[in-house]
């Protein structure tokens, strides 16, 4: 497979600055790369655009941007959150012989970073790195019910509530209605809502400062739950939640009083 030129040459320009090189100017980077200033100079200016380089004012030099910070901090608080959630997830797969999954919000859509599958092989929809609708999925409401008033404006300015079953929820009004009713029950639930025959629970995950970082979500093939699996399926949900949300520094006590 052929590479994309465009995209080599801007990797290896965020690749040149290091400890030494920590700002320079486009000469020393044409040079550097031996690249010409024109190519450079278009190259930085997309990256700066997206937040990738940054420009000081007084020198013109370039230097790395907070977009990178921000991307690796997404990558390392992933790896951590999967590592301390692992034992707990395959706990939760073996007491209930289900899916379970582990997943986290990326801007207007939640992605799994995590999965164990289920003795049944009817829950095929979801894969790590895939994405998931934040209106039709259990973890997806939970990621959202608990945002602050103001981020949870931003985040729904423009959401397109996309119909991926009959029983997708299809406008802001019932979506916050909805919302509303997850904060008061403490999980929320996808019954068909994204995949036709599958029934779906998710409950939130709190790090230290008692912010939703993640949702824990066990799904069952509709054809065959019960309300008794429903309970018990929702016990052992709370216990894998509260248990992962402990290990992250929340103290659940504290919360709860």
């Amino acid at each position: 497979m052929s590479l994309v030129q465009s995209v080599v040459r801007a990797i290896k320009i965020l690749e040149v600055f290091d400890e030494v090189n920590k700002e320079l100017s486009i000469k020393e980077i044409s040079a550097k790369l031996e690249l010409n200033k024109s190519t450079v100079h278009a190259l930085l200016k997309t990256l700066k655009e997206h937040g990738y380089i940054t420009q000081n004012e007084q020198t013109a030099d370039y230097s790395l941007g907070w977009k990178l910070y921000e991307r690796g901090n997404l990558l390392l608080s992933q790896l951590s959150l999967k590592q301390v959630s692992s034992r707990h997830l395959y706990t939760l797969n073996r007491a209930t012989n289900e899916t379970v999954h582990l997943v986290k919000r990326l801007d207007q859509e939640a992605i799994y970073i995590d999965k164990i599958n289920g003795n049944n092989t009817l829950v095929i929809y979801s894969r790590i790195g895939k994405k998931v609708p934040l209106h039709c999925s259990a973890v997806g409401k939970v990621l959202v019910a608990y945002l602050p008033k103001d981020s949870l404006t931003e985040l729904l300015e423009g959401y397109e509530f996309i119909q991926a079953t009959e029983n997708s929820i299809q406008n802001h009004t019932d979506y916050m209605t909805e919302l509303a009713q997850v904060k008061k029950q403490g999980y929320a639930v996808d019954d068909e809502e994204n995949e036709y025959g599958i029934i779906c629970f998710a409950m939130p995950i709190y790090d230290h400062k008692y912010d939703v970082v993640a949702a824990v979500s066990v799904s069952s093939p509709k054809s065959n739950f019960t309300k008794e699996k429903e309970n018990e399926y929702l016990k052992l949900l709370k216990l894998c939640a509260d248990s992962i949300s402990q290990e992250l520094g929340a103290n659940l006590t504290t919360k709860e009083s």
